[in-house]
C-alpha cells in the first residue's frame, strides 16, 4: 500500500525541523560551500555538522561533491530557497500579529 502524500510531507518537514539544518539551507543559497566554510558559520562540533549534512544528502536536498580532500555542499534546486523565503514570510506574519497582541495587552494594562 502506497504511502499517503501527507504522511510524505510530513515527514518532509521533520527532516527540516533541526536548527542546524535550516541554517545549512540558508547558508547555501548564496551558493555552494565547502565545508569548512559551513563550520565557520555555524560553530556546531565538526560530527554534529556531519551528521546533519548526511541527513540532508539523504533525503535529496543538498548534493556534495569532492574534491581532493574539500567536499562542497549545494541546494539540489531552487524551490529550498523558495521554501525557505516563503517560510520567512509566513513567520513575519505570525511574528507581526504576535507582537500587535503584545502592543495591545501593553495598552490594556498601562490604562489600569
Amino acid at each position: 500500500m502506497p504511502v499517503p502524500l501527507y504522511e510524505t510531507k510530513a515527514e518532509f518537514f521533520r527532516m527540516l525541523g533541526h536548527p542546524v539544518r535550516i541554517r545549512v539551507l540558508e547558508l547555501l543559497q548564496d551558493g555552494p560551500k565547502p565545508v569548512r566554510d559551513l563550520l565557520a558559520a555555524i560553530e556546531v562540533e565538526p560530527s554534529n555538522l556531519s551528521q546533519q549534512l548526511a541527513v540532508l544528502r539523504r533525503s535529496g536536498i543538498v548534493t556534495a561533491t569532492r574534491t581532493g580532500s574539500t567536499v562542497v555542499y549545494e541546494l539540489a534546486g531552487g524551490d529550498v530557497a523558495d521554501l525557505l523565503a516563503a517560510a520567512r514570510r509566513i513567520l513575519s506574519v505570525l511574528l507581526a500579529g504576535r507582537q500587535g497582541l503584545l502592543d495591545e495587552l501593553r495598552r490594556t494594562q498601562a490604562a489600569r
